[in-house]
């Protein structure tokens, strides 16, 4: 009881805690001071020295000026009984301070010679009374004190900020915590959980990753027959296609705390940060064994390390890829931490951290196909205001190659599509519209084209129409626009089939269709343009694909320098210069094959090609029912039709990565 009462004793001796508005306070008070010290009710309004000459001097109305002799400025005060005549300056109202009027000089004006003689041209009873004096500066000493007040207080922050790094957690924000784990960690059963229900498509993923949810549900069933449970799974796959999505559910249906990092995390400007959080994330994740640790965008610290040193920009990056290698063949073999990292960039990524016994296992997360596209669709249109008998199959169909992302941002804008025209349900054509806005871009029917270019693009665009039609392993066509969209004059939409392997017919029919273009410039202008720019880069990059890595030359052979290990330092072509020539050669012959493929085709249809233009022209847009009137029904050689899907084809000087 008396240990207590010492206690409590020492309590109320104990000396209060340094404030910091201690010093803020009086430092505050003192800057108002110095600013309000010389205030008097109202600043003075700017004039000229020649008004004030001129005007008010000599209608007498001049009390007193002064003149401030380091600022070259003047300050003049009117009489008061003349103060009514100037209250428009001020308001309307006559001001109760003084002085009323200030004017600025030249640094030659003679102040004395000035007043004296403008003064001398009043009577004696009406002469103003003139000073000089020269203005004090308080804020002078503020500037000399302003630096020192500055690294004073940043010493101040940095130590206080220095002191709580000491002595908090991970989550502390000090100085001492930079290498700390940066991970967000959602502990079991802390936020909603996200399950496979919730995951759309990728059919076969589930299935790899179902087995992990099993390994952290039962992990004895494995262990008992003495089975390892995989420390790691690498989600690969292009953007947008659920790879983060898929990594939540999976902890969502384990029900087991979740690790989320991104890989640039681990890079910092300090040396050995990123090592030392890689070390104290894997330290977090045994203590909460069983967990989930989902390593985002792991290329960015798991590329591949330069075998020459001199290329090394970043030694910080491989001395935290060396910790994580480490560190993910270092933990106990059923420790219940698994390691789930997503990257679209897996050629890149170091052959050590790929190895088993790290990543065991590679789950590829691809494109959405057409069922699992419907499915996509069925989890994004649960919130939207549909039409009645809404075919969302319909809309599979018309989004191939689209991703997860790309199918949600369709939905979402065709909501506001239907939105901006006021409408009560969102309808085919809301999404029909809302495809060509993110494929095509925004329509620019106010961008000025000259009747004479409109006439070239119709023909053009008829020219690729018109070829892809007649011929048999060619997309069909499934629009054709000449509005302008994005940085497209005009674009066309087909029907690809969705085929695993191409063959060299098929390959030839379409550079002959993508030819079309130029060829129907040829026949009709007799001259050409530079709207068969993205016309050309396609058609050469798959010529010299076809020659150079798909082995479709005979002259150069079976023969493919395509590296799929690339390493991004290998200066010299992995052939000759002869070999160079040739292949040049043979992409050369191949796009002059299909160039006159399609200028045969164009002439020997020129009438119907030409009736295809100009109803292009008169109607903008064209569909497939317009070319079936005009050419008949398509034939195709191909021996099994799977389900037909669009894809635009920019046209006219429109670039399209491929």
């Amino acid at each position: 009881m008396q240990t207590q009462q010492n206690n409590n004793k020492n309590l109320g001796n104990r000396p209060k805690r340094f404030n910091v508005f201690w010093i803020y306070m009086p430092l505050l008070a003192f800057l108002f001071y110095m600013w309000f010290s010389g205030y008097k009710g109202g600043s003075p309004v700017k004039t000229e020295w020649l008004n004030v000459k001129e005007q008010m001097i000599p209608a007498g109305d001049v009390d007193k000026i002064v003149f401030i002799t380091n600022a070259n400025k003047a300050e003049v005060t009117i009489k008061r009984d003349s103060l009514k005549k100037y209250e428009s300056y001020f308001g309307g109202k006559i001001p109760p301070y003084s002085p009323h009027f200030y004017f600025l000089v030249a640094q030659n004006f003679n102040s004395d010679e000035e007043f004296e003689e403008a003064r001398n041209v009043l009577p004696a009873d009406q002469r103003f009374s003139i000073e000089n004096r020269e203005q004090k500066n308080y804020f002078r000493l503020l500037d000399w004190l302003l630096f020192p007040m500055l690294l004073l207080l940043l010493w101040f922050f940095m130590i206080r900020k220095m002191s709580k790094g000491m002595g908090g957690g991970a989550g502390g924000g000090g100085i001492f915590n930079v290498g700390k784990s940066q991970a967000k960690v959602f502990e079991k059963g802390s936020t909603p959980k996200v399950t496979f229900k919730d995951v759309a498509g990728l059919e076969e993923a589930k299935v790899e990753v179902m087995e992990i949810v099993d390994f952290l549900k039962n992990p004895k069933k494995y262990t008992a027959l003495g089975g390892k449970i995989p420390k790691g799974a690498l989600l690969v796959g292009p953007p947008g296609t659920g790879k983060t999505l898929l990594a939540k559910a999976v902890a969502g249906e384990a029900d087991v705390p979740f690790f989320s990092i991104s890989g640039s995390d681990f890079v910092e400007m300090f040396v050995g940060v990123g090592a030392s959080r890689v070390r104290d994330l894997f330290k977090q994740a045994k203590d909460k064994a069983p967990c989930i640790v989902f390593i985002d965008e792991i290329d960015a610290v798991g590329r591949a390390r330069s075998k020459n040193a001199g290329f090394s920009s970043n030694d910080e990056r491989e001395n935290t890829l060396n910790q994580l290698l480490t560190e993910m063949d270092g933990f106990g073999t059923n420790s219940g931490v698994i390691v789930l990292a997503a990257t679209n960039r897996a050629d890149i990524l170091d052959k050590a951290l790929m190895r088993a016994g790290r990543f065991d296992r590679q789950i590829n997360v691809d494109l959405p196909e057409l069922k699992e596209r419907e499915e996509i669709f069925d989890v994004h249109l649960k919130n939207l205001r549909l039409a009645k008998d809404f075919d969302r199959a319909f809309l599979a169909k018309q989004t191939p190659g689209f991703s997860g992302a790309d199918i949600a941002n369709v939905c979402n804008e065709a909501a506001l599509i239907a939105a901006r025209r006021n409408k009560e349900f969102v309808d085919k054509q809301d999404f029909l519209d809302a495809i060509d806005r993110i494929v095509g871009g925004l329509e620019k029917r106010s961008k000025i084209i000259t009747p004479q270019e409109k006439r070239t693009i119709a023909f053009h665009e008829a020219g690729h129409a018109t070829v892809s039609w007649l011929l048999p392993n060619a997309h069909p066509l499934l629009k054709v626009t000449i509005i302008p969209r994005g940085k497209a004059l005009g674009a066309a939409w087909y029907l690809p089939e969705e085929r695993q392997i191409t063959t060299t017919e098929q390959m030839m029919d379409e550079m002959a269709a993508t030819m079309g273009g130029r060829a129907a410039e040829e026949i009709i202008n007799g001259k050409i343009s530079t709207g068969a720019l993205s016309d050309l880069e396609k058609v050469t990059k798959q010529a010299y694909a076809m020659v150079s890595y798909f082995g479709m030359s005979k002259k150069i052979g079976n023969v493919s320098f395509y590296d799929s290990q690339e390493s991004g330092y290998n200066f010299n072509k992995p052939y000759s210069e002869k070999t160079a020539e040739l292949i040049d050669q043979e992409a050369k012959s191949l796009i002059e094959s299909a160039h006159a493929k399609a200028l045969e085709i164009l002439n020997k249809y020129k009438p119907q090609f030409t009736e295809l233009a100009e109803l292009l022209l008169s109607r903008e847009v064209i569909f497939t029912e317009d070319l079936e009137k005009i050419f008949g029904p398509r034939q195709s050689n191909a021996e099994e039709q799977p389900e037909e899907q669009p894809e635009e084809q920019p046209e006219h000087g429109e670039k399209k990565d491929e």
